[in-house]
């Protein structure tokens, strides 16, 4: 006999049941789905009554299936996951690739780079998420990263060398005070100094002590005040270096200290091979090695 669409339950309420019978409690299910405890008991009270019997034993503490319920539940879990693999299947395309890169790659190399992404692989829709966080490629789907950081790297992982996260200090040749034949760097401390979340001017001057400055969560927001004549910023010689190569900032000295790190292109050594992905990552290695920006 089959069963007209008019006859099936809600969707919100199967969802209920479904999130109800993997956590047998309410309040964690209502804690998944976003809605109130009493919202998840009303859907669930509400597809027992469409159906006509009980899929729960209501208990002091949570709830339990019934011998009906836990039948209804194992078809309603793998109708659950045929919708979310068709949706999925929908959703992907074989040429979108998704790079996680920390933000001030994303704005100092990534998006000045893009129209030469889109020239050389016209056929790859590049997804940017731009993080400081540790990316777990198969939860946050991602298929290649770029981080700072130093080997050994997991087993897991292949990575490749960009560039080193080689310090110089810059500021605006705007900066009242600043030249181009800058050469007195012992008058730094009479200067505005620009902090991020490196807290570099520390180490710069040798000292424990907090160093008076604006501080800013990001380097490129310290590189926009730089830029904005604000005060001198100690940076990656990579993130700077068209700013350097322009005249926009000025290139004070090296910061006299090694950062012991590099940024690295990542992806998961199990991932399958596919021309879009393999594509991204060989343009990145010939966009960016050794800290290189190449034109064309």
């Amino acid at each position: 006999m089959s069963i007209s669409p008019r006859t099936l339950p809600s969707l919100n309420a199967l969802r209920a049941f479904e999130v109800s019978g993997r956590h047998l409690n309410f309040r964690a299910a209502s804690e998944e789905l976003g809605v109130t405890q009493g919202a998840v008991a009303q859907q669930v009270r509400l597809l027992e009554d469409h159906l006509g019997l009980p899929l729960f034993h209501r208990l002091p503490r949570g709830v339990a299936l019934t011998g009906q319920g836990k039948e209804y539940l194992a078809d309603v879990s793998r109708a659950f996951a045929l919708l979310s693999a068709a949706t999925d299947r929908l959703q992907y395309r074989a040429d979108a690739v998704t790079i996680s890169v920390t933000p001030t790659f994303a704005t100092r190399m990534l998006i000045p780079q893009l129209s030469a992404l889109q020239a050389a692989l016209p056929s790859v829709e590049l997804r940017t998420v731009a993080t400081t966080s540790v990316s777990d490629f198969d939860r946050d789907q991602v298929d290649l990263a770029v981080r700072e950081a130093r080997p050994p790297f997991p087993s897991t992982l292949e990575a490749r060398f960009l560039f080193p996260q080689e310090l110089v200090l810059v500021a605006s040749p705007h900066l009242p005070g600043v030249t181009s034949s800058w050469t007195a760097p012992d008058q730094i401390p009479d200067f505005p100094l620009l902090h991020d979340s490196y807290d570099y001017w520390s180490r710069y001057f040798g000292t424990h002590a907090k160093v008076p400055g604006a501080v800013f969560n990001q380097t490129s927001l310290a590189l926009d005040a730089a830029l904005a004549g604000q005060g001198i910023a100690i940076a990656c010689r990579a993130f700077v270096q068209a700013d350097l190569d322009a005249g926009r900032l000025l290139n004070l000295g090296n910061a006299g200290f090694d950062a012991e790190t590099g940024f690295y292109l990542l992806r998961k050594r199990s991932a399958p091979s596919g021309s879009a992905v393999d594509a991204v990552w060989s343009w990145c290695i010939d966009r960016y090695g050794s800290g290189q920006c190449r034109d064309g």
